[in-house]
């Protein structure tokens, strides 16, 4: 099994340090393996990505001498694959239909919560606790009513019976992981606003372009659980995970779009070389 694995953005802003620090790591171990990275726009959010952004990263990544297979996948082109992915789900009775706002989900969170880490900094939705009747679903939909698809974790386990529990997937130099497939609880599969969900894409790409192995941050290992259930209900592979340390500010906070991170772009119109910038990253470099 040839290496291949991805660097896939959000042009949501322009890259900055943190970014090129998770692109080195993935284009280093490529070039470790003798595999090969893509590069992959996960531009889903149609509200916040731009395509000024969208270009800002082609020519940041360029500038610092990453090069990667053409043409570049853009998700904003496939939403009709998504939304098939999405109905593949729908057909084994796994999702359903949620009318909820935001604010209805942490009201509930706060009225009776579930357990450590609900609430407004940790929203996590364990599902209804009586279902909605059909009379009332098609009430709502036809006084055009808006809703989001969520997964039902109840119905995954129902599915899949003991194997939900054993559901894991591999750490390079670490071994076997236990996925904790729930730890999420019944998350968001199709956004009101574009049909599909973060998870969705990123779960439908990674088997399309045949990835092997995710290099990814560690602010990202507890949705990888959730990723694994996603790919044994659909019959996809499941890559090898690499999970990177964070860089982060002096401070000791990770480093953040929403934040004004120092980006790329602003380093590169400072005078800073490509050089200069993979400097920094080596010194920045987190133990660990």
């Amino acid at each position: 099994m040839r290496f291949r694995t991805r660097f896939a953005p959000s042009p949501s802003g322009h890259l900055h340090l943190g970014h090129a620090y998770s692109a080195a790591c993935a284009w280093h171990l490529t070039a470790e393996t003798g595999g090969e990275c893509i590069l992959r726009l996960e531009d889903i959010d149609t509200t916040r990505c731009k395509p000024e952004f969208a270009q800002s990263i082609l020519d940041d990544l360029a500038w610092l001498g990453f090069a990667w297979p053409k043409p570049v996948r853009v998700q904003s082109a496939h939403f009709d694959a998504y939304s098939d992915t999405l109905s593949t789900l729908t057909g084994l009775g796994l999702t359903y239909r949620c009318f909820k706002t935001r604010r209805d989900i942490l009201d509930e969170i706060a009225r009776a919560p579930h357990g450590p880490g609900e609430g407004p900094d940790g929203q996590i939705y364990r599902g209804p606790r009586d279902p909605m009747s059909a009379d009332e679903e098609a009430e709502r939909l036809a006084r055009g009513e808006s809703h989001a698809w969520r997964l039902s974790i109840d119905h995954c386990r129902d599915l899949l019976g003991k194997e939900f529990d054993r559901l894991g997937f591999e750490v390079m130099g670490e071994g076997w992981r236990a996925a904790q497939a729930d730890a999420l609880g019944d998350v968001i599969l199709g956004r009101r606003d574009i049909g599909t969900s973060y998870h969705i894409a990123v779960v439908h790409d990674d088997a399309l372009q045949e990835i092997t192995h995710i290099v990814r941050g560690v602010d990202l290992e507890e949705v990888t659980g959730l990723h694994v259930l996603l790919q044994r209900l659909l019959g996809l592979n499941t890559p090898v995970y690499r999970f990177h340390p964070l860089i982060t500010d002096e401070t000791g906070k990770r480093l953040a779009k929403r934040d004004r991170a120092a980006t790329l772009k602003s380093l590169r119109e400072a005078g800073l070389s490509p050089a200069d910038v993979h400097a920094r990253l080596q010194a920045a470099r987190p133990t660990g």
